[in-house]
């Protein structure tokens, strides 16, 4: 069995180039592959695309590249809690793709899939199909989308084993084991690492196949993008 750890971020995250394109997996500040920004960010890379549900906080997440310039093009569904990424929008400087949400996931899984392209009703009739094949269907009409790959995917685990295995915890599974399909190389990293074998088969959301390294991160900040509680 091969054995996929690599003993840091900075060993996992060594070959990522200017001008890579990354999907990075989480729903809003959960299950965001904290330490591999983190290593982006001492990596100083620029002219990224980044692939994401969200686009971070003003300091936290992805917002943290944006404030750091490295972003050059954003393909996102949800960025509004982020001051620094409408500013470098409204400015342009960043080149933004904005896709209905359940588009995303599924342009993801598509790509992970090898599925090249689809048809999908969201978006027709607005400024998302322009430009866009439309067909009809059973008296509906459809939008063409193609697939989305990465050279890398950076995903975030709460448990792995040696052969790259993981399991998701709650919302993390939001994009992380889509994302985890759908690059060239898979980098996970994760809460808690086992030997293989230690985890239950019938527990495991993303088999070793699709992981190409897989590292113990540290230090997890874990924030909460909106946190609301009771006044009693």
């Amino acid at each position: 069995m091969i054995n996929k750890v690599v003993p840091s971020a900075q060993a996992a995250l060594h070959d990522i180039f200017d001008g890579a394109t990354l999907m990075l997996g989480g729903f809003g500040l959960c299950g965001i592959p904290e330490n591999a920004i983190a290593e982006l960010i001492r990596l100083e890379v620029k002219n990224l695309t980044c692939i994401s549900n969200n686009a971070g906080v003003d300091d936290f997440g992805l917002g943290l590249l944006l404030q750091k310039r490295q972003v050059k093009k954003m393909i996102a569904s949800y960025v509004g809690e982020n001051a620094e990424f409408e500013r470098q929008l409204l400015s342009g400087e960043l080149e933004v793709d904005l896709i209905p949400q359940g588009t995303l996931a599924e342009r993801i899984r598509a790509g992970g899939a090898g599925i090249p392209a689809f048809f999908t009703s969201a978006g027709y009739g607005t400024e998302v199909g322009e430009g866009k094949e439309a067909r009809e269907f059973n008296g509906k009409m459809y939008l063409l989308e193609s697939w989305l790959k990465a050279d890398f995917a950076l995903v975030k685990a709460w448990k792995g084993d040696t052969a790259g295995n993981l399991v998701y915890k709650g919302t993390a599974r939001n994009f992380n084991p889509l994302m985890a399909t759908a690059g060239k190389i898979t980098i996970a990293e994760v809460e808690e690492l086992l030997p293989a074998g230690a985890l239950d088969p019938n527990q495991i959301h993303t088999p070793g196949i699709f992981v190409q390294r897989i590292f113990q991160g540290q230090h997890y900040e874990k924030r909460i993008e909106q946190r609301t509680v009771s006044s009693a």
